[in-house]
């Protein structure tokens, strides 16, 4: 029996082996329990690049999961400086400021991804633990630009030709889209650290 971790884009699944997009978590066997992990956006204003999230829930505009205790506890003994909060899951991206406005007044979450609510309700189905922990990788006050918002595939891996289309239509885009990914680079290199705390194959949980 082994703890699946459920990510959303390549570069988090080479980080952490054996992980799963979420449409692979029905096809897993021998799962003791999920966890979600990888970058997420803040709907908080007091959080900020880099900063890690671990959920003690997890919501949609109409369901909400909560997080294993115990495990939600280890990590948070672990990483010592990591926020406690509530996890938004969405189908699509938040992407402009006002938008993560309207979801953290509407939901009160911190945080908003795309794959924690998959993997919650996955792990509710199974009736195993669910636990879910993210590096935030855009802040509140931050607006994507639009080649981040048509970047990423289904399997998670990054649409370089849309990418690029997206930049050759609005090149005043540039100067975000570095902006962008140099705050990512942040994130999954605090997320990286985190993983190591965590020790291999996730042992700590």
């Amino acid at each position: 029996m082994k703890v699946l971790p459920v990510c959303g884009l390549k570069r988090e699944m080479r980080l952490v082996p054996g992980a799963v997009i979420p449409r692979d978590i029905a096809a897993a066997t021998d799962v003791a329990g999920i966890i979600s992990i990888g970058i997420a956006g803040a709907l908080a204003p007091d959080l900020n690049i880099g900063d890690t999230v671990i959920a003690e829930r997890v919501v949609t505009a109409n369901e909400a999961f909560e997080t294993d205790a115990k495990w939600t506890a280890r990590l948070a003994a672990a990483l010592r400086d990591a926020h406690l909060g509530t996890i938004l899951g969405r189908d699509v991206i938040a992407g402009s400021v006002e938008v993560k406005a309207l979801l953290h007044e509407s939901s009160r979450a911190d945080a908003v991804d795309m794959e924690s609510h998959l993997a919650a309700r996955a792990a509710r189905a199974r009736g195993v633990p669910f636990a879910a922990l993210r590096v935030i990788s855009d802040g509140a006050d931050r607006a994507l630009p639009p080649a981040a918002l048509v970047a990423m595939r289904p399997d998670g891996s990054i649409a370089l030709g849309r990418v690029l289309g997206s930049v050759l239509r609005s090149p005043g885009q540039i100067a975000a889209l570095i902006r962008t990914g140099r705050d990512s680079a942040a994130a999954f290199a605090v997320l990286k650290h985190n993983l190591e705390m965590l020790g291999p194959d996730l042992r700590l949980l």
